[in-house]
């Protein structure tokens, strides 16, 4: 169980930076973003993480240490 609760962790850790950028970015932007909206946000999605397959673990150099965020006005492809 313990290898199970890293990956979690290591999940929440990774989506939980990533939304608080996202947020931030919104904000800074000149969305309304509101707190309360922001409080029903979980870290707990998992869709974007590769369950099978091979894994890559050379990190590449990102500018700030993360990936670049998407576009809100972009059309989702999915």
């Amino acid at each position: 169980m313990s290898a199970l609760g890293l990956v979690l962790n290591a999940l929440v850790l990774f989506n939980t930076r990533y939304m608080d950028a996202a947020v931030t970015r919104l904000r800074a932007d000149g969305f309304e973003v509101r707190d309360q909206d922001v409080a029903r946000l979980s870290p707990f999605v998992r869709h974007h993480i590769n369950m099978l397959g091979r894994y890559s673990f050379s990190l590449p150099d990102l500018p700030g240490g993360l990936r670049p965020l998407r576009d809100p006005d972009a059309v989702d492809e999915e």
